[in-house]
């Protein structure tokens, strides 16, 4: 049986100092409790202190605000860009035009007369076809410049008027040439009568340059320039004073814009 006049243990010490602050009695109710101080400041996260903080940096909204129009318009145009671009290509993917076609298929000369005083004088007719192998789209073409040439030498030139295609269509055309008298380099001299001396036959190149644009119901393109080289033209031309066609049969030409 346990001593009731045996002190009671488990009790603080009467001086003992409770972690709340107070020591012996616990303070009466509605009492306040004391708190730590409050740890001293950081001098690495004050921003006077810290070098890498802008120091006397102040906001400044109108330049945010210029910052966020730049963006939003260049947005904008990207944006334009991409739709445009998406666009033709899906116009190109439904229409898919195609560059015309030429062929030369005759190439005449008559009085043709080269002299030792490097003066050339003919007149000469060719026959082209153009053809337009697009099935949704068609050709209109501005005048054509045509020039025949010897080797890199023009010599002579001639305008046909301006024509349209519709879609697989094949157009005849004629082109007039002449030249009286006309200035040439000694060079080509040689060249010609070296050719003529050989088998009689001379290669001339025949070069045009139009603009065209490309048309469809709902769709058109701007005017482009277009080239043409019909190289390789060998016609028959014996000696001065006589007439000459072209050998091998038509010529296919090169197109390209």
């Amino acid at each position: 049986m346990e001593d009731p006049n045996r002190p009671v243990t488990g009790y603080p010490a009467p001086n003992a100092h409770h972690p709340n602050g107070y020591s012996g009695n616990p303070p009466p109710s509605g009492a306040a409790y004391p708190y730590a101080a409050a740890p001293p400041p950081n001098a690495y996260y004050n921003y006077q202190n810290n070098p890498y903080y802008p120091q006397g940096y102040q906001y400044d909204a109108d330049s945010v605000r210029r910052a966020t129009c730049l963006r939003r318009i260049f947005a904008f145009v990207i944006g334009l860009v991409v739709i445009f671009g998406t666009i033709t290509f899906i116009v190109w993917l439904v229409l898919r035009p195609q560059l015309p076609e030429f062929r030369v298929d005759s190439f005449s000369m008559s009085n043709f007369s080269l002299g030792n005083n490097s003066l050339v004088s003919f007149t000469s007719q060719v026959r082209l076809t153009a053809r337009n192998p697009n099935k949704k789209m068609t050709l209109a073409y501005d005048h054509i410049d045509a020039v025949i040439f010897y080797k890199s030498e023009s010599l002579s030139q001639t305008t046909m008027p301006p024509f349209s295609q519709d879609t697989k269509n094949e157009t005849s055309l004629t082109a007039n040439f002449a030249a009286a008298g006309s200035f040439v380099d000694k060079s080509v001299v040689d060249g010609i009568n070296g050719e003529r001396g050989k088998n009689g036959n001379v290669n001339f190149n025949l070069r045009m340059l139009s603009r065209v644009r490309f048309e469809s119901k709902a769709w058109r393109t701007r005017r482009r320039f277009l080239k043409v080289f019909c190289g390789d033209l060998f016609v028959g031309i014996p000696g001065n004073g006589r007439s000459g066609a072209l050998t091998g049969g038509p010529k296919q030409c090169r197109v390209g814009i």
